[in-house]
């Protein structure tokens, strides 16, 4: 689960000066001086747009919707600029995977969680378009490490594992161009059904694609309790004697999520929408130190006895779907673990 970082103004880092032509890619900063330290040689460039939150479309322009993008991320996440530092970032992103020509060996490193996973996508619906570089590129992708017990992320290993991995690189073949393609156009579609039927028609040469998708359709409002899974996990935590954000952010992260893609910027307003409603699910907070409990809502809903969409109006994005309002077109049914539509 990677964290960005701004690149100003090259968006490329270096390594090693031994060799130059290589690049690695990575949706964060958190491996960086790990790779450095491991003696990895080539650059680095961050691609960390947080594809797993916010608007999307496959009809915008991209820089329509790169500015649509930093004036939603900006003002909703805590602590993270102004729209205009954010989209200096993204233009400086999408830049650098502009000048990819100048280099011979591209490396793309990518965990399982839906964070990492919507970047891939998205990197390879790209990249897959331009033809003169699918013999230079190569992934590095896994969902756990030997002696890791609840592996998050690449950014919890050590410079001497980092370089355990390095040269188990693989070539990217034409079959996982073709799957990110497929899953990335429904993704940003708009349509969870469409992204359904896609997951059932992928060939699975992305290994962790399926899962961390299905991790996606879970944040829909889901049939009974209206909520979205880490909305109800976050309940769950605090009703477990977590006190404050920091420790309900923690527990999720630890304990909870069945898998965790979250950063603590983009917890925080999802935990916000949960005090901010006309009738809280919990008590209200600013800091990620103050105390927080559930209100009485908050309890009904854990057990049960009520839906959240009968209280609350909904302003989030899932993919390229936006939901406002009360009545979403589309739930996550999780007895048959599928999206469904509301009206069918």
């Amino acid at each position: 689960m990677a964290q960005a970082v701004t690149l100003d103004p090259s968006p490329f880092l270096p390594l090693t000066p031994s060799d130059a032509a290589v690049l690695h890619i990575r949706c964060g900063s958190d491996i960086y001086e790990g790779l450095q330290a491991a003696g990895i040689p080539g650059s680095f460039l961050e691609i960390s747009d947080p594809l797993c939150q916010g608007p999307l479309s496959s009809t915008h322009a991209p820089g329509a919707l790169r500015r649509h993008r930093a004036d939603v991320i900006a003002s909703t996440y805590k602590d993270v600029g102004d729209a205009a530092s954010v989209l200096q970032k993204l233009e400086g992103e999408a830049k650098g995977l502009e000048q990819l020509d100048r280099y011979t060996k591209i490396v793309l490193w990518f965990e399982h969680d839906l964070y990492d996973q919507a970047v891939l996508l998205r990197l390879l619906d790209e990249l897959g378009r331009r033809p003169a570089l699918h013999d230079r590129l190569f992934l590095i992708t896994i969902d756990g490490f030997a002696g890791v017990d609840r592996f998050l992320g690449l950014g919890q290993l050590a410079p001497d594992q980092l370089a355990q991995l390095w040269g188990r690189e693989t070539a990217i073949t034409q079959a996982q161009f073709d799957d990110a393609a497929a899953l990335w156009a429904a993704y940003s579609s708009g349509d969870p059904l469409a992204l359904q039927d896609s997951l059932d028609t992928a060939s699975g040469a992305l290994p962790f694609a399926r899962q961390a998708l299905l991790r996606h359709l879970q944040e829909l409002p889901w049939l009974g309790s209206g909520l979205g899974l880490t909305e109800q996990l976050t309940l769950t935590a605090i009703a477990d004697g977590a006190d404050t954000p920091g420790r309900v952010f923690a527990r999720l992260m630890q304990d909870l999520d069945p898998q965790p893609y979250l950063g603590d910027a983009m917890f925080w307003p999802l935990l916000a929408g949960l005090a901010k409603a006309p009738a809280p699910a919990v008590t209200a907070f600013s800091e990620w130190r103050d105390p927080i409990e559930l209100t009485r809502l908050g309890r009904d809903l854990l057990d049960g006895g009520c839906s959240w969409l009968d209280h609350a109006r909904l302003d989030r994005w899932i993919g390229g779907l936006h939901l406002v309002g009360q009545n979403p077109p589309y739930l996550w049914d999780p007895q048959q673990g599928r999206a469904v539509s509301r009206s069918a």
